[in-house]
């Protein structure tokens, strides 16, 4: 079994074809084909299945996925340690976010990359916090910022902040961030939400039920443009973070007002897989992170509470 074969599986189970992984590599593609195949009669496991759109790990690839995902982390650790410290890193890493957190975070954390660490393939992944939990856990992903994980015991998780979530209206619909509005006054209005799958909507329900009263759904929508845009059009309100809305309130396309008895917030923490040690290329990914999470939130742009310690 060779490094280049584990690279190989790597990237074709990364990019679903060889075709492409044959691009990113810069090898002919009858080469890295002959690689799966080889390490295919090594293992006497079949790693992949071939179709005309690509191709899919089986679930022992999976398996031995994990493991070579995490050789080729060891080995750039190992290269990381040798070398000096303050030379630029070399690697792939892939970091997940949930939908609110990957527009405002994406353009900072790929221009301090490029910065600092030009030569490292960033691979960045959206999701809800169910499906990055799972693919921590399956080693897909490195380090992942996550909405209230509490079940996930088996990762190692930093406190990061403690998002306020706000009621948002039409631009016609005179709210304002200096005038609060109990919850109760939501009932009856016509509120537009993700589904229940999401966690805010949750978080939306419980404080529903602490105010005593019971939403009407008019709409569900977990793509949050699609939310916004229906607010903004006079379908209904919405309960949502202002980070990723921060243009929309700045313009005027949107109003936002803070919610109280009770005001709804949400934990926000960074995470990385418990079973495998954190590369220094990973750490930094977590550091940068947080350091842009308080630049946002001593800026106003995302109002919450920071939790981690300096």
């Amino acid at each position: 079994m060779e490094l280049s074969q584990l690279r190989t599986l790597i990237h074709v189970a990364d990019l679903g074809s060889l075709s492409k992984a044959a691009d990113r590599i810069g090898i002919a593609q009858p080469a890295l084909s002959r690689q799966i195949r080889m390490l295919e009669e090594e293992l006497s496991v079949r790693l992949f299945t071939r179709h005309g759109r690509g191709m899919v790990l089986t679930e022992k690839g999976r398996e031995i996925l994990e493991h070579a995902t995490r050789v080729m982390a060891e080995l750039e650790e190992i290269r990381a340690t040798a070398s000096d410290l303050d030379a630029p890193l070399k690697g792939r890493i892939a970091i997940g976010f949930p939908p609110t957190v990957a527009d405002i975070l994406s353009l900072p954390l790929v221009a301090a990359f490029g910065q600092t660490h030009p030569q490292v393939e960033l691979r960045l992944v959206g999701a809800y916090t169910g499906h990055l939990i799972d693919w921590l856990h399956r080693g897909e992903i490195d380090v992942a910022i996550l909405y209230d994980p509490q079940s996930a015991r088996s990762l190692r998780s930093e406190p990061l902040l403690l998002e306020k979530l706000f009621l948002i209206g039409p631009p016609d619909s005179g709210l304002s961030s200096g005038r609060s509005i109990p919850f109760s006054e939501l009932e009856g209005r016509r509120i537009l939400l993700p589904s229940t799958r999401h966690g805010l909507r949750t978080i939306v329900e419980q404080c529903a039920i602490e105010a005593g009263i019971a939403l009407q759904i008019a709409v569900e929508a977990d793509s949050y443009a699609t939310l916004k845009d229906l607010v903004r059009h006079g379908h209904g309100w919405t309960i949502l973070p202002l980070s990723p809305i921060y243009d929309d309130i700045a313009a005027g396309r949107l109003l936002a007002a803070p919610l109280t008895d009770p005001a709804p917030v949400r934990q926000l923490v960074l995470s990385y897989p418990a079973d495998r040690p954190v590369s220094r290329l990973t750490r930094f990914a977590g550091d940068k992170i947080a350091e842009i999470v308080a630049d946002q939130v001593e800026r106003k742009i995302w109002p919450g509470q920071l939790l981690r310690k300096a």
